[in-house]
């Protein structure tokens, strides 16, 4: 079986809070890909039926909602995150 890496590549993502600042900060993110909220959770659409959005990803409180490569959304779990991901440093910081 082949080995692969994951390539390098900067992301954009927000840590799912169920306040309401959080969740504005979510809105604000996600604008339309955004669903509904229920009870610390809401409803991500994907792109893996196209433009449509209508099939859904479940975010819940505490999760990382990422905007991928292709300008999809979707979510992590914050321990995967951690392992996945780092933050970036900018020149100058």
């Amino acid at each position: 079986m082949a080995k692969f890496r994951k390539k390098p590549v900067e992301i954009e993502a927000v840590q799912f809070v169920y306040t309401c600042e959080g969740i504005r900060q979510l809105q604000e993110f996600c604008g339309d890909a955004l669903g509904k909220f229920a009870k610390g959770e809401v409803q991500i659409g994907t792109l893996e039926d196209g433009e449509h959005l209508t099939a859904k990803h479940i975010a819940t409180e505490g999760d990382w909602v990422i905007k991928g490569v292709q300008g999809e959304y979707y979510a992590c779990k914050p321990d995967i995150f951690e392992q996945t991901y780092e933050p970036v440093v900018e020149d100058g910081e």
